[in-house]
């Protein structure tokens, strides 16, 4: 079965398993002669073990991408690990729900876009490199902010938030302000451990579908569903997810 690869890892894909398979290859003609055989195996076992897993890492899975506008798919693959209300942050300027998903390095890194968007910031923060399941990090570690604003009603400001872990050393973001990404789009990934968040403004319309512990995948897994208001009584309320959003 054919492995896809990510172009966003380039060059560890190509670095780092070309170093274990010539590991592979020296240790035994190194060793021969002078290490006992259950050694020389052990070590070709590990170094295979490793090989597969940085291969792992840098996977690129087909994602079936659920069409429903009205969904906020997760920006990637990990654990819900904190859900809450939070002040105004970035552009949103006004109450937002933050979803905090960490990514261990078992899980695929590829970020994706929430739903159909239009970059119109990006903001990158060079900070420290703490536990990634721990929320303080997304305040003080590295991190890469995109501001985000939906093509599609309601014309909500968004967030998503690339940060950095305790092994994760390097944020890709091949995408840039004033780019449209559709829904499920990929456009970048945190490489080794990591921890992605979503905000949006916490209106009475946006209704949270995970809880903490949840296992969620970029692209596939919504996060938030808008909901359609039914009239208010004595008074129609004013429905404006059919009217064109700014360009």
């Amino acid at each position: 079965m054919r492995i896809s690869l990510t172009k966003y890892g380039w060059p560890q894909v190509v670095v780092f398993p070309a170093v274990l398979i010539t590991a592979m290859i020296v240790w035994p003609l190194a060793s021969a002669g002078r290490t006992v055989g259950w050694a020389v195996v052990s070590v070709e076992a590990l170094l295979a073990v490793v090989l597969i897993w940085v291969l792992s890492f840098f996977r690129d899975p087909y994602r079936a991408v659920p069409p429903d506008s009205n969904l906020l798919l997760a920006p990637a693959d990990g654990k819900v690990t904190d859900i809450e209300i939070v002040d105004g942050v970035g552009h949103i300027g006004e109450p937002a729900l933050r979803i905090g998903i960490f990514l261990s390095i078992f899980n695929v890194h590829i970020n994706r876009a929430p739903c159909n968007v239009k970059v119109e910031r990006i903001t990158y923060k060079k900070g420290e490199y703490k536990n990634a399941m721990n929320p303080v990090s997304s305040r003080v570690n590295e991190s890469n902010t995109l501001e985000l604003v939906r093509t599609d009603n309601p014309c909500d400001k968004l967030i998503v938030r690339q940060i950095s872990g305790a092994i994760a050393r390097r944020i890709v973001c091949r995408t840039s302000r004033g780019e449209q990404l559709t829904g499920g789009e990929k456009f970048g990934m945190i490489k080794f451990g990591s921890r992605a968040e979503l905000y949006v403004s916490a209106g009475e319309n946006v209704k949270c579908l995970v809880r903490k512990g949840d296992k969620v995948k970029a692209g596939l897994t919504a996060l938030i569903k808008y909901e359609t208001t039914a009239p208010e009584s004595g008074h129609e309320r004013r429905d404006t997810r059919h009217e064109r959003c700014p360009d």
